[in-house]
C-alpha cells in the first residue's frame, strides 16, 4: 500500500467511525453553549461591574476618599483609594460622574485596559484629579481579583520576598531637644527609620509641628501684600539650622539608627548643593524633595555634588517627571504617591522600571493615605526586590474601627493581613458617621498660604 492509499484508507475509516462528523465527540461543544458556559468552560465565569460608588470620610480628620467597585457576583466587591484630600470633591465627581457611566458592564478580570481606556476617556490626559479617580478604581480591581483568587493580593504580585515593611517613623519639634525625644519615641517603639524635621524660631517650618512664624494671626485675605504673620518662611536660616540638628542628633541618638530628612522643596540649587554637603557626614537614609517638580533638571546638578541619597516624587503625576530621573540614575528613592499616578497598575510599571537602575521604592504613605492605599503599596513591597522604606502609618482607633482589618504594624515593620485581595472592608455605616469637617476652605489652608517676608509665596 502506498502513501496516497494508505490516508484514503485512514480517512474513511475514520469516518465510518464517526470521528470527523458534526455529531462526532470531536466536534467543538461551545456550539450549543451561551456565553457564559464557554466562559466558564475556559475558566472562571466573566464578573462584571454592576456599580462604582465613592466615600467620603474623615475619621480622624482627614478626608479621605474611597471607591468601592460591586460586581455582578453577589457579595464580590473591592476597596480602592482615591483620596487627593485637597480636592476630594474634585475626584467625587470624576468617579461619579465620569467613570462610573464609562465603566459599567466593564469584565473585572481586564484591568490593565480599563486603566487603559479610563485614562483616554477624557481626552485631555494627566492630573492628580484624574488618576485619584482611577486609582480607586483600579485598587479596588485589584482587590477584587484576589478575592476570586483566593489570596493575599502580593501573592498574585509574584509572592513574599520579605516578611514585612519596614517603616520609618515620623519625629518632629519645635527645637532639637523635642525632635530628640520624639525620636527616641520611634526607637523605643522599634522603628530603625526616623524621619525628622525641626523648627526654625519664628518660621513655619514644614513638618516640625507648633513651628509658625509667630505673628498675630490676621483676619483679612492672605496675599503679596498682606502675608499671615504666622506662615512666613525664609529658607537660609533654615539651611544654616539642619546640619546643627544632625549634629545633635547624631551626638545623642548614636550612628545605629538610620536618619530621613524632608526639605519639601523649599530651597534653591546652591542651597541644596550646600546641605547636601554639610550633612554628608551624618549619613542620612535620604534627603527628600529637595526641589519642586518644576525644576528637575537641577537634580543633574546636585547628583554630581553630593553623596547624600536623594529621594524625589511625592508630586508627580506622569512618565514625563519620574522616568528621566529613574534612567538616569539622578535619585536613589522614588517617592511617587500611588493614588498620584492612578493606581497599583502603573505602580507595578514603576516599580519594576526602578529596578533595572538601582532605583528603590519609598512610597508616599502620610496621614492622606488611607489604610486601602497603604494595604496596597505594602502588596506591591512584599513582592518587590528593589523595595526601600514605607512611610510610617499608626492608625488611630476611629481609623482602624473603620477599616476593619488595617494592615497589622510591629516593631518597626508593617505586615500584610493574609486574607484574600487587600484583607480589608470599610464599615459603611460607621465611615457615615465620620463626615469631612465643616468648610469653607474644603482642603488643606497652609498650602498656597505660606510666604516669604516680602510677600512672595512658596513652594509649596
Amino acid at each position: 500500500m502506498n502513501r496516497r492509499e494508505a490516508l484514503s484508507f485512514l480517512s474513511q475509516a475514520a469516518a465510518g467511525a464517526g470521528m470527523i462528523s458534526t455529531g462526532s465527540v470531536l466536534a467543538d461543544p461551545s456550539q450549543n453553549q451561551t456565553p457564559q458556559e464557554q466562559a466558564s468552560r475556559k475558566g472562571l465565569a466573566p464578573v462584571k461591574i454592576r456599580d462604582i460608588k465613592t466615600i467620603l470620610t474623615a475619621p480622624d480628620r482627614i478626608r479621605l476618599v474611597i471607591v468601592k467597585v460591586e460586581t455582578t457576583e453577589p457579595g464580590l466587591h473591592g476597596w480602592g483609594c482615591a483620596t487627593f484630600t485637597q480636592r476630594a470633591y474634585v475626584v467625587q465627581t470624576a468617579v461619579e460622574k465620569y467613570l462610573k457611566p464609562f465603566l459599567i458592564g466593564r469584565n473585572v478580570d481586564e484591568i490593565e485596559d480599563i486603566w487603559q481606556s479610563s485614562y483616554m476617556s477624557s481626552y485631555w490626559r494627566n492630573g492628580p484629579s484624574l488618576f485619584n479617580a482611577m486609582s480607586g478604581v483600579d485598587i479596588a480591581l485589584w482587590d477584587i481579583k484576589g478575592k476570586r483568587a483566593n489570596m493575599p493580593l502580593y501573592q498574585l504580585l509574584g509572592g513574599k520576598v520579605r516578611f514585612g515593611a519596614d517603616l520609618y517613623f515620623h519625629a518632629s519639634g519645635r527645637d532639637f531637644q523635642q525632635v530628640e525625644e520624639n525620636a527616641r519615641r520611634g526607637m523605643e517603639m522599634g522603628y530603625r527609620y526616623i524621619r525628622v524635621q525641626g523648627g526654625v524660631p519664628g518660621l513655619a517650618t514644614y513638618g516640625a509641628r507648633g513651628a509658625t512664624g509667630g505673628g498675630e494671626t490676621t483676619t483679612e485675605a492672605i496675599g503679596p501684600t498682606n502675608p499671615n504673620p504666622n506662615r512666613i518662611w525664609e529658607s537660609a536660616p533654615y539651611v544654616r539650622m539642619l546640619p546643627k540638628l544632625f549634629d545633635h542628633l547624631r551626638t545623642k541618638l548614636g550612628e545605629e539608627v538610620e536618619l530621613l530628612h524632608d526639605v519639601h522643596e523649599r530651597v534653591t540649587l546652591p542651597q541644596a548643593i550646600q546641605l547636601c554637603k554639610d550633612i554628608e557626614r551624618h549619613r542620612l537614609f535620604f534627603l527628600e524633595d529637595p526641589f519642586p517638580p518644576e525644576e528637575n533638571d537641577h537634580f543633574r546638578l546636585l547628583r554630581q555634588q553630593t553623596s547624600t541619597p536623594l529621594a524625589m516624587g511625592e508630586l508627580f503625576n506622569t512618565q514625563h517627571e519620574y522616568v528621566p530621573l529613574i534612567k538616569d540614575r539622578l535619585i536613589d528613592f522614588i517617592r511617587i504617591h500611588i493614588s498620584q499616578i492612578g493606581g497599583l497598575s502603573p505602580a507595578r510599571k514603576v516599580q519594576a522600571l526602578s529596578e533595572f537602575f538601582g532605583v528603590r521604592t519609598a512610597w508616599h504613605g502620610p496621614g492622606d493615605a488611607s489604610p486601602v492605599a497603604h494595604a496596597a503599596q505594602l502588596a506591591l513591597e512584599l513582592a518587590s526586590y528593589n523595595f526601600g522604606i514605607h512611610e510610617g502609618a499608626i492608625f488611630q482607633q476611629n481609623t482602624k474601627e473603620v477599616f476593619v482589618g488595617c494592615p497589622e504594624v510591629k516593631n518597626g515593620y508593617m505586615h500584610a493581613q493574609e486574607k484574600p485581595g487587600l484583607g480589608m472592608e470599610v464599615d459603611e455605616k460607621l465611615a457615615a458617621k465620620f463626615p469631612f469637617p465643616e468648610g469653607p476652605p474644603d482642603f488643606d489652608y497652609s498650602w498656597g498660604t505660606t510666604r516669604r517676608k516680602d510677600g512672595t509665596v512658596i513652594r509649596p
